[in-house]
């Protein structure tokens, strides 16, 4: 394992079954893949077993047939629905979430929580699954605030997010992406609710729960299969069309981080004994399109790209980041994978 214990044992052993949901996506299939070069085995739920199949071939290919399954789960939101996915397995990373981006928040959020609920009970279950790490986002601590000074630290919730997305109908198409971030707030605050009651005497706590809460990522792109579905495929939209894509304006300027490192903390929350009851924020730096126009530049002087967007901004806040880049050095990391490196990364399948 790439990770140092520092002597400790890890919480789960070494070589067991990890559950990795929606690990067809962006973040997702970076979590499976951290756990299998670490040494871990994954079975990965999708909505459609045909369409994940591309999944276990990529990571078949490159670990071996017996490192992998895929598991079916068409409605997440469904009572029992990970029963059987959860069974026999040492720890769940529950990546999986509607990024459908309805401005319904009907439509979303209960979906969101009771999806995150089932995997929490199914895991709950069995005895073998010791930690659980959910992937919430840092915009379930704050939304960005372009060229204001602030502050966000784990103890933080997006609340305004919350009362803006439940506010009555019309539901205009401009609401989705704060329904998204009021789906992220309610789905984790459910989650250490349901982690909170089950430690309550007799039984023991049947695992320990961990989060992650990452920011914008950018970096390489497993699969050619993502190109058009996730945010993985943001960076080649540019770079391809030579233009902002209408619904990328709509993101304020915030900060980003690469996503093996997200990936990477996936894995320290699952593995490291001393990791209890954590909110873990990845944001690595600040940017704004003009950023990312500005490096893509750099890459091909003469290409087609868009023009620098006047009064964007920038993010000016401050972020408590101390626990993810200790867990980061403990990969034998010096810091967050730099933005260039990222945006270069994210390029890797169409350069």
């Amino acid at each position: 394992m790439n990770y140092d214990l520092r002597g400790k044992e890890p919480a789960i052993p070494f070589g067991s079954l990890v559950l990795v949901t929606g690990i067809n996506g962006y973040i997702g299939s970076h979590v499976a893949d951290q756990l299998l070069q670490n040494g871990f085995r994954v079975r990965g739920t999708v909505r459609d077993e045909t369409k994940g199949a591309w999944v276990k071939d990529m990571f078949a290919e490159k670990y071996g047939e017996n490192r992998i399954e895929i598991v079916s789960v068409a409605d997440m939101g469904q009572a029992g629905a990970f029963d059987e996915a959860c069974k026999g397995v040492s720890g769940v990373a529950h990546v999986a979430s509607d990024v459908s981006f309805s401005p319904d928040p009907n439509q979303v959020i209960p979906g969101v929580i009771a999806g995150a609920l089932n995997v929490a009970s199914a895991a709950a279950k069995q005895a073998s699954v010791k930690r659980f790490v959910y992937t919430s986002s840092s915009i379930a601590l704050a939304g960005a605030k372009p060229d204001v000074k602030y502050h966000v630290d784990a103890s933080q919730w997006n609340e305004e997010a919350v009362a803006a997305a439940r506010a009555p109908p019309p539901y205009p198409p401009d609401r989705g992406l704060t329904v998204y971030a009021a789906s992220k707030v309610q789905a984790e605050q459910a989650l250490w609710k349901y982690a909170e009651q089950q430690q309550k005497p007799p039984p023991p706590p049947p695992f320990v729960l961990n989060t992650v809460c990452p920011n914008f990522n950018f970096g390489t792109v497993l699969s050619h299969k993502q190109l058009d579905s996730t945010s993985g495929a943001v960076i080649p939209a540019i770079w391809r069309s030579g233009e902002l894509p209408a619904q990328l304006a709509a993101f304020l300027p915030q900060w980003m981080v690469d996503v093996q490192d997200t990936a990477r903390l996936h894995v320290a929350a699952l593995v490291d004994p001393d990791v209890q009851g954590r909110r873990i924020l990845a944001y690595a730096f600040p940017f704004n399109w003009n950023d990312v126009f500005a490096c893509l530049r750099k890459l091909d002087p003469g290409r087609k790209l868009p023009d620098d967007v006047e009064g964007l901004g920038h993010d000016i806040g401050t972020i408590d980041t101390e626990l993810g880049r200790e867990l980061l050095s403990r990969f034998g990391r010096e810091g967050w994978t730099s933005f260039e490196e990222s945006v270069r990364e994210n390029l890797g399948l169409v350069l």
